[in-house]
């Protein structure tokens, strides 16, 4: 969708979540993670939404799931599914402060912060419509090799 001051870079992938509750879901991304409103269209009746938000590099598109109108569609709201099948990474600057943030804003966590054999300080939380987040800041620059040798420790 092309909305002057909103259109996604065409060489990235833009995630669309899919949410039951919209207006929620907008300010929770932007109270979690200092996400930028963009654009908003409302259904008159209020019950409908769609936004686009800029989050850090990226463009996310969030809306509210309409399970009757493209039935054929099945896309649905990871509360719905019962789960997700996405798992949406995030590197920042701080990977604690974020987790924190996050969990204030409603999040729960899913995967406290820890170090990694692959060099990063890693955590994931789950946001309150079931979307799954990835945060991580790089501690460490490691070779294929070196994380390789370090699966091979861990796992030994």
């Amino acid at each position: 969708m092309a909305i002057k001051g909103a259109r996604p870079n065409t060489r990235q992938i833009s995630p669309h979540l899919i949410v039951r509750d919209g207006q929620r879901a907008v300010a929770f991304y932007k109270q979690a993670f200092a996400a930028e409103e963009l654009y908003r269209s409302e259904m008159p009746s209020g019950m409908g939404l769609h936004a686009q938000l800029r989050l850090a590099d990226s463009v996310i598109l969030v809306s509210y799931e309409h399970m009757q109108q493209h039935p054929e569609a099945r896309v649905r709201a990871p509360e719905t599914l019962g789960g997700t099948c996405v798992l949406l990474a995030l590197y920042v600057d701080d990977v604690d402060t974020w987790f924190e943030r996050a969990l204030a804003a409603g999040a729960v966590p899913t995967m406290r912060p820890a170090d990694t054999f692959f060099g990063d300080r890693y955590a994931w939380v789950t946001d309150p419509f079931g979307h799954i987040w990835a945060l991580a800041t790089v501690k460490e620059t490691l070779s294929p090799e070196q994380i390789t040798e370090r699966i091979s420790r861990a796992s030994a």
